[in-house]
């Protein structure tokens, strides 16, 4: 995928990790439903959205049973790990460093957190 990979905007990244978290095939009124509380959407703005993830290849959408029914084609892995890969590489140099100590020195994570952060460093060495 690389750099190529297409961006998400807010709300399409919304859509995605309902039809993801989802697991299986779903229907535009499905989304509309897991969305409501966040967004007031139409149907057809919701459509409109769909139809525009569709065209940047994220989802498919199969219409052989009479009803919509909508499936990611990038799996939320491969999506994430790219988006984060780029994020660094945009905002810090690609340094996981340089984002770390921003974040602490603007207080947005604590101590706790970095505690967590080195335990789960040393699970990883001993992996």
């Amino acid at each position: 995928m690389g750099n190529a990979q297409k961006k998400l905007g807010e709300a399409e990244l919304e859509i995605m990790q309902v039809i993801w978290d989802s697991g299986k095939p779903v229907t535009s009124n499905y989304i509309l439903k897991e969305l409501q509380e966040r967004r007031s959407w139409q149907l057809s703005t919701l459509m409109t959205s769909l139809a525009r993830l569709s065209d940047k290849g994220f989802i498919s959408c199969d219409r052989s049973t009479g009803r919509n029914l909508y499936t990611s084609i990038i799996l939320e892995n491969e999506y994430k790990t790219g988006a984060s890969k780029h994020f660094l590489e945009r905002l810090y140099n690609n340094s996981i460093q340089n984002m770390i100590t921003a974040l602490y020195n603007s207080k947005e994570i604590t101590n706790s957190d970095i505690e967590e952060l080195r335990n789960f460093l040393d699970q990883l060495e001993d992996e």
